[in-house]
């Protein structure tokens, strides 16, 4: 058995994981997915002071008494779990990069996808950006399912750099999951370390809710 923590993207909340979740219980697995602060059951306590290391706290404060944890960051989160990682490289036993932003020491989100640098720009009230299209999901009780649990992203995410200095950190193993169709324009994704295993999903980047089996059978094998 291992223990999954899945880590939602910006805008989503924990419930994106609402199909994936039961599977992976089923295969034996437990499973943890939290919604980050000013997400979900947290969404009042979305403020201007909400950032990367709002979330990085949050998850670092569910993993302090865990062990062997396999740390999922899908989209924005491959921030988090970078951030996670750095300080307490000793509880995670391998680090999943799901369609995510892989940074590096001191790079903020709008470093990692320069794109973001236009969404920072267009803030509403300068702090808060909206949900931005529908993240590759097509079906229209999909859309509608997903539209419920989307929330403003506060721009403090975006801008705040993450700090990558334990070399503990690097010994996590790591395994990239990209989803390959539909790839928005103006993104592009950084070359794969040597040694990093890669796998591949023909959906779009919300494939927790566009191919749920997919993407289990995906994390059971690199756990």
């Amino acid at each position: 058995m291992s223990t999954f923590l899945l880590v939602h993207g910006a805008w989503h909340s924990g419930r994106c994981w609402d199909r994936v979740v039961p599977l992976l219980e089923s295969a034996g697995h437990r499973v943890l997915a939290p919604s980050l602060t000013g997400y979900g059951d947290k969404a009042h306590l979305l403020s201007p002071d909400v950032g990367l290391g709002t979330h990085i706290d949050d998850i670092v404060a569910l993993i302090e008494d865990e062990r062997d944890v396999v740390l999922v960051g899908h989209s924005y989160a491959g921030m988090v779990i970078s951030g996670v990682a750095d300080r307490i490289p000793e509880r995670l036993a391998r680090l999943v990069f799901l369609d995510a932003m892989v940074p590096e020491d001191g790079e903020t989100a709008a470093d990692v996808i320069p794109i973001t640098k236009q969404l920072v720009d267009s803030a509403v009230d300068g702090w808060r950006v909206p949900p931005m299209g529908l993240f590759g999901v097509t079906d229209p009780d999909d859309v509608a399912w997903l539209r419920s649990m989307l929330s403003d992203q506060p721009v403090r995410c975006l801008t705040e750099p993450v700090r990558l200095a334990n070399p503990a950190a690097a010994a996590i193993p790591r395994t990239h999951i990209h989803c390959v169709a539909g790839q928005p324009a103006g993104i592009t994704r950084r070359p794969v370390p040597p040694g990093e295993p890669v796998r591949e999903l023909p959906t779009g980047h919300d494939c927790m809710i566009t191919m749920p089996a997919e993407l289990t059978k995906l994390l059971v094998e690199a756990a």
